[in-house]
């Protein structure tokens, strides 16, 4: 399929995803998902820079307001009411994420005295950080393609907030970690256990935000995210970031994408941290029988998951045209050279996994429908990922 052929699929995908969620037309109570609302933020200002046409960029801007608006809330008809925050509507809506955002999960969020239920957790609301993260991105994205720093500055406040609420000292030491999944006002942690990329998404997405925020000369100090990013910088020593899971495959492929930007930009010294990023990769996407989910039928299969590993394997493309058009920034480090010529063979993997979930007999088993916005949305992604990928 030709470029051209992919954007007119995210096309359709992204207008489709509009109407279905409340968005365009406007409904009177829109569904919002914050992680499927980040991808489909980029996804929108990705097709403005295609396109040219500004109701894409519109429709970012308006899905912003409503993410804000409904999930930097409390839930409708719950015991309370107002911003997550705490301030009033004037306030709430200068400072929409300063409280952190909501899941959007079907279920409420867990009571104090009830017993964790772990699979019936899943379905429950909260906060996590690998989601606050990803709608951090997509505000920087918005200021970096409108020019409107405000954003940037949103993005910056959920930033701080979230490290409030997430990371936390190991009692009697020094040392830091971080909760999973908080509750909704980020008082409590829901699931304690820490989970692996979040100091990496935490340090990787603070230094993007950073280096957005030294264009902006309205930025108060309070702003400045030093601090956070000694924090995660500490926590990521010495951190084996390997894995097997598709979708943290593909994450930590676009974190390397996101790595080598920052570094041509002078935003991070050194290309270590690309190089270990990238070394971390090999080992899962090597895997034994590693394609075989490959051959087993749609209803076994989560798209979102495997589409998480394609829109990486193209981050991984655009990695190798940023370092040959840096040649000389990278020539220090050749093993990055020796990493990127082993992990290139995987190339194809993401290509299969795009005409799967693109042949419509794949879109009709419970498990596409079930998630049914997540999987379109980042198939969208994977069809037109510069919007997602693209920092600078």
């Amino acid at each position: 399929m030709r470029k051209e052929e992919h954007i007119d699929t995210a096309v359709r995908i992204m207008e489709r995803f509009a109407e279905l969620t409340g968005l365009s037309p406007e409904g009177k109570s829109p569904k919002r998902y914050l992680w499927t609302d980040a991808y489909a933020v980029c996804n929108f200002l990705g097709l403005y820079g295609e396109t040219g046409d500004v109701r894409y960029r519109d429709l970012a801007l308006r899905l912003v307001d409503q993410v804000h608006t409904v999930l930097g809330r409390y839930r409708e008809g719950g015991p309370r009411t107002g911003w997550i925050s705490g301030v009033g509507d004037e306030d709430g809506a200068a400072h929409p994420a300063k409280g952190g955002l909501r899941i959007g999960k079907a279920l409420d969020e867990r009571g104090p005295a009830e017993p964790l239920d772990e699979r019936r957790e899943w379905d429950r609301d909260g906060q996590y950080y690998h989601y606050l993260t990803k709608w951090m991105h997509a505000l920087n994205r918005v200021s970096v393609v409108t020019g409107d720093l405000t954003y940037n500055r949103w993005a910056t406040e959920l930033a701080k907030a979230a490290h409030r609420g997430f990371v936390h000292a190991v009692s009697g030491t020094d040392i830091k970690r971080m909760y999973w999944k908080m509750s909704i006002d980020l008082s409590r942690p829901l699931v304690a256990s820490m989970g692996h990329h979040d100091p990496l998404d935490g340090l990787i997405t603070c230094i993007q935000l950073q280096a957005t925020g030294m264009q902006d000369p309205e930025k108060p100090s309070s702003l400045d995210l030093a601090a956070e990013i000694d924090d995660f910088s500490r926590m990521c020593e010495g951190i084996d970031w390997q894995t097997d899971d598709l979708l943290g495959l593909g994450g930590l492929l676009t974190d390397a994408f996101r790595v080598a930007q920052l570094f041509v930009g002078g935003a991070l010294e050194g290309s270590d941290s690309l190089r270990v990023i990238l070394d971390a990769s090999l080992p899962g996407l090597r895997y034994p029988n590693r394609e075989n989910f490959l051959y087993a039928p749609a209803r076994f299969r989560l798209a979102f998951r495997e589409l998480g590993l394609s829109i990486g394997l193209h981050a991984l493309q655009r990695l190798e045209t940023i370092i040959k058009e840096n040649r000389s920034v990278f020539e220090g480090d050749k093993d990055i050279a020796i990493l990127l010529k082993t992990l290139w063979k995987f190339l194809p993997l993401g290509e299969k996994i795009e005409a799967f979930w693109l042949d419509a007999q794949n879109q009709k088993t419970d498990a596409w429908k079930e998630h049914r916005d997540i999987n379109t949305v980042m198939l969208a992604t994977s069809l037109a990922p510069d919007g997602f990928l693209t920092i600078r």
